[in-house]
């Protein structure tokens, strides 16, 4: 199985298709524990003036999913591709409450890096230059959430993944991504959209329509 590094991933990025607003926007999307925050926190690493925009950071509550789609068109994506600020919507997990939202301007090096299960919607394929999509095994990505954060995690795991599981059906982004990677291999990390960590390589085990930069 042929395997990318991040900084194969970096590249292939910097050669996407630029998108509204002279922006090149990367959507990684995959179910709770799968590795996702292991590869933005890498891409991140390599493309330190990329605007990161988690979906942790807009998911309202235990059952935003979907509304957390409606949100991050209305006050990211848009505005960037128009070349204004963004203001991107914040929620409190501890208190269960909105928290004021975090100003971003339009980054001046065009990058925007977009991570967690909802951002490679339909809807935002416009104002998006690539959509990777991490797998990994049902049982790994549970051991993985509930190790994180167990305690917090464990009572709206069936909730959480009943949207996943509606979201998939309706938006289908593992058939329409760009790249399929094996997130097995990916380390811990924190909230219920992904994994941190730094990792290593990553296994592509599909779709691989736009061929990496260079």
């Amino acid at each position: 199985m042929p395997h990318l590094t991040p900084s194969d991933l970096a590249d292939w990025w910097a050669g996407l298709p630029a998108t509204p607003g002279d922006l090149r926007v990367l959507a990684v999307e995959g179910r709770s524990g799968s590795g996702k925050t292991t590869l933005a926190a890498a891409l991140s690493a390599l493309v330190p003036t990329a605007a990161r925009v988690p979906m942790d950071e807009l998911y309202p509550g235990w059952d935003g999913l979907a509304a957390a789609v409606d949100l991050l068109l209305e006050h990211v994506l848009v505005p960037l591709a128009a070349g204004r600020p963004a203001a991107v919507p914040r929620w409190d997990w501890t208190s269960g409450t909105p928290a004021p939202p975090r100003p971003l301007p339009p980054p001046a090096s065009g990058f925007v890096l977009l991570e967690g299960i909802g951002c490679g919607a339909r809807a935002c394929a416009p104002y998006l230059g690539g959509l990777v999509w991490i797998d990994a095994p049902a049982a790994l990505r549970r051991e993985r959430a509930l190790a994180r954060d167990g305690a917090t995690y464990a009572p709206h795991w069936e909730r959480w993944a009943a949207q996943e599981v509606a979201y998939l059906a309706a938006e289908r982004p593992d058939v329409r991504a760009d790249l399929v990677l094996d997130g097995s291999a990916a380390g811990p990390g924190t909230g219920p959209g992904g994994t941190g960590g730094t990792g290593g390589t990553l296994g592509m085990t599909a779709d691989r329509r736009r061929p990496p930069a260079g």
